[in-house]
């Protein structure tokens, strides 16, 4: 079984900045060997990619986000991190952490103020 848990939410004004975390836990999994995300959901839409890196490293990021998030990870401490700044009230969604292609934490929400 693996374990997703976002944290670094919050309430933040435009143009400020917030560091998600996703803390991976679990027998035997480790981000080394696993492509990670972070998704977004807003109220009444549906869920988006915002950023992913894969095993080796490369990154990819939705149009939206590229040059203001940063999607990094730390394999000693098996997390996934998403750095935002520059941040827009189009930004407010709650956070989704995946795994794997397959398993989701329960999201950590994220909200800009204008």
């Amino acid at each position: 079984q693996v374990q997703l848990e976002e944290s670094g939410g919050g309430l933040v004004q435009a143009g400020g900045s917030l560091k998600l975390s996703c803390a991976a836990s679990g027998s035997i999994f480790s981000i080394r060997w696993n492509d990670m995300a972070w998704y977004r959901q807003a109220p009444g839409k549906q869920r988006e990619l915002v950023a992913a890196i894969t095993v080796s490293g490369m990154t990819n990021y939705a149009d939206s986000v590229k040059g203001r998030f940063t999607i990094s990870k730390d394999n000693t401490k098996n997390t996934v991190y998403l750095q935002m700044s520059s941040l827009k009230p189009e930004d407010t969604a709650v956070y989704y952490c995946r795994a794997a292609r397959v398993y989701w934490g329960r999201g950590t929400q994220v909200t800009v103020s204008s």
